[in-house]
């Protein structure tokens, strides 16, 4: 969620069908809550659907909406807040969590768990009694903007993440969302596209996350912009009430994405809540929700939504609030435990990060750093100094601190260590002086708190045609800076801290003027920087210098990924995979440490010596990464996508009808064939396939034993520590098809894993439980799960690739 301003239908029913009537609200709800809505007016049940300002600004201020409640019959206010990388609430600290990738990554539901606990009791600790997370999207277009705020290309990961993570946020108190349902995987035309999407890759790709996170217990779904199958998903009552209502059985709400309910009618269709004001900035008048307010009021008086589906709808939020202990006397709220957030940021933030390349460099493995290699570092990239701690949007957490992996990286290497440290990209340069900015822009606070105007009119001098970086810095509001001749550029704390954009500037005088609009509690301030082409070509060379005088050269790297578009392309953008070639060129124990939201290209990767995935790290990013290069800490994360090896090479390369869409419709046409199962099925080697991470140890597997169980199937093996220290395993059993179903299948899908913690030398006899689910396919002309019938082949191994074991599940 970010404020701002049908072929393959079949017989999935999924538009064109006929609402669903809506059930009597009799039939929902505890006694207690039918009683408490039957007692109230009519603008107090409207005030339960729909989000609106709270006693502070409301949520353009502060979270994302407010329910004032009815305290004449005992029930409390409602506060929302976004997610899902943490509790995020403008103008407020919180702790940063590494983002859902890195998450998924552990193969760990107990920290899956942990981590909701902290989104929990932070939530609950900072006023908040519900949070839109988490999302479980399934990762299926590689250059997604918002890859990095969910779990997996395969169901099971996801599904199996989100339910511990909602487990966790539930333990605390807080209520969770579980969203975008459904089809949103793409940023691209979010707000319009639709989603064609055949019966059976709906229920067995998309869908079995959101039935997981349902039977978690998540108190709201969230619907989505998108449509499916023709009707937009907030109108579709197929998904909303047939299969979210009577095939999942939910009894708690569905809200709408900002802005996304497109009628008033929708509430009789399956939702519930209108989330989003149409207000541009916080100085606007608040004004009333565009459907679910005085619309729907009117709508109800004339009988043309029947006032039913009003209290149906009442009856389900106030039973989720109910479910949460906020009808007795309210809970007291905790305080902020910052250090319990800190340590399992830390925890998720050490096991999420993948080895993805660790090669020998003189006789001895690149990684981990020892010896004169681990202290006679040039340490390079804007990251290494700026942490790159999350993505952009509205998962965007400001954090209590975040110390920048130099800093621990010096630490770490102690004082008798020699390190240097270059830029050799830097996102923000320095600030202009008087020989290029007339007037000079003092930077800091240019604007007083609710101010609203424009605050800077002057004219830039370029010494030379080139390409010029513009960095702004901002912090308590939005800054929007016009170079005469250019796209606007807008930086907004609400979205990053920073923007940097490269612009194509001509030698001369450029007229430049700045506006912008502060927090109602809160002043602007705004730091102007640029970085000159010259700057920019010396910064390379100084970099390219400090690696080839150290022993050892560690690049970070970084991408942006965020929500509101997608990656136009899998490079790592601003010149940085240019960046590493000529470090890699100038000294061959080259490290780089990512720092991206999902899969990129490498092609400097046959030059470098080791390379370590550390995703959006959140604030603990730079302990933990100097943790695992310096070998305190033993890389054990895994995967959760196929890197693809090239542009063309990934299951929507060359299909714009796939990607990102063709005349408003984008066609899920790969089917079951999501991510690693599509490289399979096509024979296409990816650059590192799913499931894959390296270790400084090694294991051997042996003795498999496959037989079926009364919930589905137990696969049992031997798992050595064939190493010289303690290491984490995730084994991963992987599926084949069933010979007796003629629907489509995977090639293999992943069945079922465990983490597995071994001292060096140590071995133990692993079960990994495969669920009976796990051995049903959809059947789309009977509209339900079978089972597959038949032996199944079974692979068992350390990644989609490395298979250890081969067997069979009997008949």
């Amino acid at each position: 969620m970010l404020a701002v301003s049908a072929a393959l239908l079949c017989t999935t029913g999924l538009a064109g069908a006929a609402p669903v009537p809506a059930p009597d609200p009799a039939a929902e709800g505890s006694a207690r809550v039918r009683a408490l809505v039957s007692r109230m007016t009519l603008d107090e049940k409207l005030s339960f659907v729909h989000w609106t300002a709270g006693p502070d600004g409301g949520p353009l201020a502060r979270g994302v909406g407010y329910i004032p409640g009815v305290p004449r019959l005992g029930i409390p206010s409602l506060q929302a807040s976004d997610g899902p990388a943490g509790v995020r609430i403008n103008g407020s600290r919180a702790t940063a969590m590494p983002t859902p990738t890195a998450l998924a990554a552990t193969f760990d539901d107990s920290l899956a768990h942990a981590y909701g606990k902290v989104l929990g009791h932070e939530g609950r600790a900072l006023g908040q009694d519900v949070v839109l997370a988490p999302m479980v999207n399934n990762i299926r277009v590689p250059h997604g903007g918002r890859n990095f705020e969910t779990f997996s290309e395969e169901p099971l990961v996801t599904a199996r993440t989100a339910a511990a993570e909602i487990k966790g946020i539930r333990s605390q108190g807080l209520m969770a969302t579980v969203k975008h349902f459904a089809g949103n995987n793409q940023e691209t035309d979010r707000f319009t596209v639709d989603a064609a999407i055949d019966e059976q890759t709906l229920h067995e790709v998309e869908l079995p996350a959101f039935r997981s996170a349902v039977e978690a217990g998540a108190a709201a779904v969230m619907c989505a912009y998108n449509g499916v199958n023709g009707t937009p998903s907030c109108s579709n009552d197929q998904l909303l009430q047939k299969i979210l209502r009577e095939q999942w059985g939910f009894k708690g709400w569905v809200m709408s994405d900002w802005l996304a309910t497109h009628a008033t009618t929708d509430i009789t269709k399956g939702l519930d809540q209108e989330l989003g004001l149409e207000m541009v900035k916080p100085t606007d008048p608040v004004p009333d929700s565009k459907h679910f307010g005085a619309a729907l009021k009117a709508a109800v008086g004339h009988g043309t939504v029947p006032e039913a589906a009003l209290d149906r709808a009442v009856v389900r939020i106030v039973g989720q609030m109910e479910r949460s202990g906020l009808l007795d006397t309210p809970p007291q709220r905790p305080a902020r435990d910052a250090a319990a957030g800190r340590t399992t940021a830390r925890q998720v933030a050490e096991n999420g990060a993948v080895l993805l390349r660790n090669s020998t460099v003189g006789g001895r493995a690149a990684l981990p750093l020892t010896g004169d290699a681990g202290t006679g570092l040039a340490v390079i990239g804007d990251s290494a100094k700026r942490p790159k701690v999350s993505g952009l949007g509205s998962s965007h957490v400001v954090p209590d601190g975040a110390k920048a992996p130099l800093d621990a990286l010096r630490e770490r290497a102690g004082s008798g260590a020699h390190l240097t440290y270059e830029p050799g990209i830097d996102r923000l340069g320095t600030p202009l002086t008087s020989e290029n900015l007339s007037p000079v822009l003092t930077n800091g606070k240019q604007l007083d708190a609710g101010e609203d105007r424009q605050f800077y009119d002057g004219t830039l001098t370029v010494p030379a045609d080139g390409e010029y970086r513009i960095g702004l810095r901002v912090n308590g509001g939005l800054a929007i800076l016009q170079i005469a001749g250019q796209t606007p550029v807008y930086a907004a704390d609400s979205f990053s801290e920073t923007t940097s954009v490269v612009l194509k500037l001509t030698k001369g005088t450029h007229k430049l003027t700045m506006s912008g609009w502060a927090w109602p509690d809160r002043p602007l301030s705004v730091d102007l920087t640029w970085v000159t082409p010259e700057q920019a070509e010396r910064n390379i060379q100084r970099a390219v210098a400090a690696a080839a005088a150290a022993r050892t050269a560690v690049v970070f790297a970084q991408d942006e990924g965020s929500e509101g578009y997608d990656r136009p392309t899998l490079s790592l953008p601003d010149g940085q995979d240019a960046l590493i070639s000529a470090v890699a060129k100038a000294n061959p124990n080259t490290v780089v440490v990512l720092n991206t939201g999902s899969s990129v290209l490498m092609p400097w990767l046959p030059d470098t010596a080791a390379v370590l995935q550390m995703w959006y790290p959140g604030q603990e990013g730079a302990g933990a990464t100097a943790s695992l290069l310096y070998g305190d800490t033993n890389p054990s994360g895994k995967l959760t996508q196929t890197f693809p090896a090239a542009e063309d090479s990934h299951p929507m390369a060359k299909n714009p009808r796939r990607f990102p869409g063709v005349d408003g419709k984008q066609e899920y046409s790969e089917g079951v064939h999501v991510g690693h199962r599509w490289y399979e099925k096509e024979g296409v080697t990816p650059l590192f396939p799913f499931g894959h991470g390296l270790s400084y140890t090694s294991f051997a597997y042996r003795d498999l034993a496959v037989e079926r169980t009364a919930d589905g199937a137990a696969v049992r093996v031997t798992v050595r520590n064939t190493g010289g220290r303690t290491g984490k395993e995730v084994v991963q059993v992987y599926l084949g098809p069933s010979a007796l179903v003629t629907a489509p299948q995977a090639v293999s899908k992943l069945a079922g894993y465990t983490k597995v913690t071994l001292a060096a030398g140590q071995e133990k006899r692993i079960t990994v439980p495969v669920d009976a689910r796990q051995l049903k396919y959809w059947d789309a002309r009977g509209h339900a799960w079978q089972d597959a019938p038949g032996a199944r082949a079974v692979a068992v191994g350390s990644s989609a690739s490395d298979i250890r074991l081969t067997g069979s599940l009997a008949p």
